[in-house]
């Protein structure tokens, strides 16, 4: 594996989930496969589950690990070509990329979407550099529009629920998933939730669902063939499984939308009325969640929430991506 970015990258899906239980119950089973091998993670964004939880994998499978974060530390750095660079920014993305593939073995970048240009944001022109110039295997550790290391681990967290759980009676059972927009105080990228419904698209074994105000619909191409429902209550009916999420408009219905915030609706907080809608369900975020925004405070510390074994999971799910790169060099 050379790139890690979508699901389709992990090949069959079914395999990767084994081999991620066969990982959680012995961590350091494969050590030998990072032996005198380094991860650079670069982070034009903040972190702290991505960072401790990819840095845990790496040491666990035996790499020497490098960080850098972008805005700390480092030369500011330029993304666009043709710009005369007569500002702050003392060096361009095309020279430090290749430097910086000199000092590693593989990459995991995370850089989030600006919001204010669709193309450029779903065009990942700042992970596209790393894959051109770098030299290296890369994967994304967030991007401007995909998590797929957070969802991973999500579907890790749901298949672990789903095997303890009664469920909606049987364990073998589908487990019907919910995806919905809660509200936030700030405008933020659609790559958790467009992550989410790709992997759990990916699962023939999970019935996805998502909720969201109109004019917030996700790009096609992740919705796939989820259900989408308008009306918050009717898609939490019998749920097994709720994750929480704001996004900002995405700009699909209206381009000029993009990025914005066009709907505050305090009522689509996931509370515990909320959750009575549901199948007994269990609530899930990927952190860090708003409280009483996203969600309130006695749905996220009841016993049906798994956020915490969901971050821990992320640890998983990123030893799993970095096992097959490495087994690729």
């Amino acid at each position: 594996m050379k790139t890690f970015i979508n699901v389709q990258d992990i090949g069959p899906l079914e395999k990767a989930m084994a081999e991620a239980f066969e990982i959680k119950n012995n961590r350091y089973k494969y050590q030998h496969l990072g032996k005198n091998k380094t991860l650079m993670m670069i982070f034009f964004n903040n972190s702290l589950r991505t960072r401790l939880s990819t840095q845990k994998a790496a040491m666990n499978l035996g790499m020497n690990v490098i960080v850098l974060d972008v805005n700390a530390g480092a030369w500011k750095l330029e993304t666009e070509r043709g710009v005369i660079m007569d500002g702050d920014k003392s060096e361009h993305l095309l020279e430090a990329i290749p430097v910086m593939g000199c000092y590693c073995d593989l990459i995991g970048v995370r850089s989030f979407a600006g919001l204010t240009n669709r193309e450029y944001d779903y065009a990942e022109t700042v992970l596209q550099q790393f894959i051109k110039y770098s030299g290296r295997p890369v994967f994304a550790m967030e991007t401007a529009t995909v998590h797929p290391l957070q969802a991973f681990a999500d579907l890790i967290t749901i298949k672990e629920s789903w095997g303890r759980s009664v469920g909606s009676g049987s364990p073998t059972a589908k487990p019907k998933v919910v995806l919905t927009w809660a509200p936030h105080c700030r405008a933020l990228p659609q790559a958790v939730p467009n992550s989410f419904a790709q992997w759990m698209n990916a699962d023939p074994n999970v019935d996805l669902v998502i909720t969201h105000p109109k004019g917030y619909e996700l790009d096609p191409q992740f919705v796939g063939n989820a259900v989408v429902e308008y009306d918050q209550k009717k898609a939490f009916e019998g749920a097994d499984f709720i994750y929480a999420k704001n996004w900002s408009n995405p700009g699909v219905t209206n381009p000029a939308d993009y990025g914005k915030i066009t709907c505050e609706d305090r009522s689509w907080t996931v509370d515990t009325e909320h959750m009575s809608w549901t199948n007994n369900g269990k609530f899930m975020h990927c952190l860090p969640v708003r409280r009483n925004l996203i969600v309130t405070d006695d749905v996220i510390e009841s016993p049906n929430s798994l956020v915490i074994p969901e971050a821990a999971n992320r640890e998983i799910s990123c030893s799993v991506v970095i096992k097959r790169m490495l087994e690729a060099l």
